[in-house]
C-alpha cells in the first residue's frame, strides 16, 4: 500500500505537506513502479473566493504562491482555460538575465533573479536553473553603443555586465565565427554572467505545488468567459464550470490579456504577437552562454540535454496562431548559420509557437486599473518568463495591502495616457 498524499479528511500530514522523501523513498518507488502522488490537488470550484488569478501560468501561480505563503490569504483560486503552465510559461525558451537598458527595468529584473537562484530551495523542487552567461551580440558602431549604455547602467544598479571584444568572445564560444570577412562582423558583446536558462515546466510545477500546500485551488480547464463589475467595481467571474463571486480579480494571462481585460471594461494597448521557436536534435554539449543577436533576430541556447534551442522576433502580424511556419524556419537558420557555420549538418526536430502581448514601450503593465478590485500583470512580450517571481511576489503585495510596490510603479496603466513610457526596445526587442 503506497502512502497517500493528504490524509483521509483531505488535508496534508506534516510529513505529506512538505513533500520531502529520503533517498530509500526515492530508490524504493523507482524500483517498485508505486504511484507518485500528485503534486497538486484536483476539486471542484467554490461558489466564492478572497482572489481569483486568471492564468495558471508561471505568473498567476506565483502571485498565488505568495498571497498564501507571504500574507496568509490562502481562499484563492487559479483558473486556466487549459492545462497548468500550457500557455506562454510552456511555449518560451527559458531565458533568464537582468541586464536590462532602464533603470527600473534592471531593478526589476534583477530581484527576479535573484529569487530565481533561491527557488530550488524555496519550493523543495529542483527548477534547474543554470547560469551559464548572457551573450549580446553587436555587430556596428550604433549595436555596441548601445551595449555600452547598458553596461554602464547595469553597473551602476550592481549587476555584473561588460562588453567584450571579439577575442574574449571567441574563447567563450569556440565555435562562434568571429573573423572580420563575415557579412556580419561581430565586434564586441554585452557579456552578463549571472544570466542562463531553466526548465521552464519544472518552474511551473514548483510554484502549482507549493500553492497547493498552502491550500490554493487551482482550476485547470476552466475558461473564464466574463467578469462582473457594477458600480466600478469587481463582483465575480463568469465560467465554463459556473459563476464565482470574488472582489478582487487579477489578470495574469499572456496572449489573451486584452480579452480577459476587455471583459472588465478595461482597454489595453497591447497587441497579440505568436513568437515561434525550434529545437534541434541532441548533440555533445558545447555551447555554454545563451547567445543573442539583435541585428540576424537570433538567439540560440544548448539545454543540458544537448539540444539546441533557436528563437528570433516575434512574427510581423497580430495573430493568435502558435503554428509554425517554414519561412521563420529558413530565416533562422540562415541567421544562425552565419554565426556557427559548422552546425550546418545538424538536424531540427520541431518548431512551435508562443503568443506574445507586446505593449508600445515593450515594458510590462501591472497594477490597479480605473475598476476597483481588478488587477492586471499583462502586456510581456517575450520576456514574461524570466520576471515571474518577481511579479508574482509583487502582485501579491499589491493585492494584500491595496499599495503598489516600488519596483513595480513605474509599469503602470496610467503611464501611457500620461506620457511616462519605459522604453526597454533597446533590450527587450530580441534580447532574450
Amino acid at each position: 500500500m503506497t502512502r497517500s498524499f493528504f490524509s483521509r479528511n483531505g488535508t496534508r500530514s506534516g510529513y505529506q505537506k512538505q513533500a520531502r522523501y529520503s533517498a530509500f523513498d526515492l530508490f524504493r518507488r523507482g524500483l517498485s513502479g508505486a504511484e507518485w502522488p500528485r503534486a497538486w490537488r484536483s476539486r471542484d470550484p467554490k461558489s466564492s473566493y478572497d482572489v481569483v488569478v486568471i492564468g495558471g501560468g508561471v505568473h498567476g501561480l506565483a502571485t498565488a504562491y505568495y498571497l498564501a505563503k507571504e500574507h496568509g490569504i490562502t481562499d484563492v483560486a487559479v483558473l486556466d482555460k487549459g492545462y497548468i503552465g500550457g500557455g506562454a510559461s510552456g511555449r518560451n525558451t527559458a531565458i533568464i538575465r537582468s541586464n536590462y537598458l532602464t533603470p527600473e527595468g534592471v531593478r526589476f529584473y534583477d530581484r527576479s533573479v535573484k529569487l530565481y537562484e533561491n527557488l530550488s530551495a524555496e519550493l523543495n523542487f529542483n527548477v534547474m536553473f543554470s547560469q551559464r552567461g548572457h551573450l549580446t551580440l553587436a555587430h556596428n558602431d550604433g549595436a555596441v553603443r548601445t551595449m555600452r549604455w547598458r553596461a554602464e547602467v547595469n553597473k551602476l544598479e550592481g549587476i555584473d555586465s561588460e562588453v567584450i571584444g571579439p577575442a574574449e568572445i571567441k574563447n567563450l564560444v569556440p565555435f562562434m565565427d568571429t573573423s572580420e570577412h563575415t557579412r556580419y562582423p561581430i565586434l564586441g558583446a554585452l557579456y552578463h554572467p549571472p544570466g542562463g536558462i531553466i526548465r521552464h515546466d519544472a518552474v511551473v510545477w514548483g510554484y502549482a505545488r507549493g500553492a497547493d500546500a498552502h491550500d490554493v485551488h487551482i482550476h485547470p480547464y476552466t475558461e473564464v468567459q466574463g467578469i462582473d463589475v457594477e458600480n466600478g467595481r469587481v463582483h465575480g467571474v463568469r465560467t465554463n464550470r459556473g459563476g464565482i463571486a470574488t472582489s478582487k480579480v487579477v489578470n495574469c494571462t499572456a496572449g489573451y490579456s486584452s480579452l480577459i481585460s476587455g471583459m472588465a471594461g478595461v482597454g489595453m494597448p497591447i497587441g497579440t504577437f505568436p513568437l515561434q521557436a525550434a529545437v534541434t536534435e541532441r548533440v555533445k554539449p558545447f555551447l555554454h552562454p545563451v547567445v543573442v543577436s539583435g541585428t540576424l533576430h537570433v538567439y540560440v541556447s544548448q539545454t543540458d540535454r544537448g539540444e539546441l534551442v533557436f528563437g528570433a522576433s516575434v512574427d510581423p502580424f497580430t495573430s493568435y496562431s502558435t503554428r509554425g511556419s517554414l519561412e521563420f524556419i529558413e530565416g533562422l537558420a540562415g541567421h544562425v548559420l552565419e554565426l556557427m557555420p559548422s552546425l550546418s549538418k545538424l538536424r531540427l526536430l520541431r518548431q512551435w509557437a508562443g503568443l506574445c502581448d507586446m505593449t508600445p514601450d515593450y515594458s510590462p503593465i501591472m497594477g490597479v486599473t480605473p475598476v476597483e478590485g481588478f488587477y492586471i500583470d499583462v502586456g510581456w512580450g517575450t520576456w514574461g518568463f524570466k520576471a515571474g517571481p518577481v511579479s508574482g511576489e509583487a502582485m501579491a503585495e499589491l493585492v494584500a495591502t491595496g499599495k503598489t510596490p516600488k519596483i513595480i510603479a513605474a509599469f503602470d496603466l496610467a503611464r501611457f495616457a500620461e506620457g511616462r513610457l519605459v522604453g526597454e526596445k533597446g533590450a527587450a526587442a530580441v534580447g532574450h
